[in-house]
């Protein structure tokens, strides 16, 4: 396996983790979790761009896959404020 296939996986389990995260987390029916719409449209926006850049063709000389980690990056701290305000009551 290449380096390009094993950090190809790596983000893939990594975006599902995060995904999975928020599935749960949209489960909740706390008030705090119903007023984070935009909080949710961000994290699905970022998917979006996430499997746009892995359909995109390799020859970046390794921008697309930094791209891809920062996007992931980004994923984790949306999630991080859904989940902060759910803990602190904040909508």
């Amino acid at each position: 396996m290449t380096e390009l296939t094993l950090s190809r996986r790596s983000m893939l389990a990594a975006a599902g983790v995060v995904l999975a995260a928020g599935s749960a987390a949209a489960l909740v029916t706390s008030p705090a979790m119903a007023d984070q719409g935009n909080m949710d449209a961000a994290l699905r926006q970022l998917q979006n761009a996430l499997n746009s850049l892995h359909r995109a063709t390799p020859n970046k000389g390794g921008h697309k896959e930094r791209a891809a980690e920062l996007v992931m990056q980004a994923m984790s701290e949306v999630q991080a404020g859904i989940d902060y305000a759910a803990e602190h009551g904040g909508g």
